[in-house]
């Protein structure tokens, strides 16, 4: 009777590299991707408008009347979705007996 010890030095030597390799590389990325970085101006860049700049540099073309309505249509949305949201908050969580 033979017996094989698994590990290095034996034939299944290249599937057990590749295991440690492939270990290594996943233990490396992992504690790279957890790292906070800084943020860069070019990532600001890539971001929506919203999130960079304030809306009176936005909306600097437009007509007083229709910054008016804009705002009042964003009001308006805002309100209904919070409404949504609190209803389905409701129905899901807050059950009467």
């Amino acid at each position: 009777m033979t017996y094989q010890a698994v590990g290095p030095g034996n034939t299944g030597d290249i599937f057990y590299f590749m295991r440690v390799l492939l270990f290594i590389a996943l233990l490396s990325m992992g504690y790279a991707l957890s790292q906070p970085r800084p943020a860069a101006s070019k990532e600001q860049a890539r971001l929506l408008p919203d999130t960079v700049g304030s809306q009176e540099q936005q909306w600097t073309g437009l007509p007083p009347w229709q910054r008016k309505a804009s705002e009042k249509a964003i009001e308006k949305y805002a309100g209904s979705q919070e409404k949504k949201w609190q209803r389905w908050n409701e129905a899901m969580f807050e059950r009467s007996t």
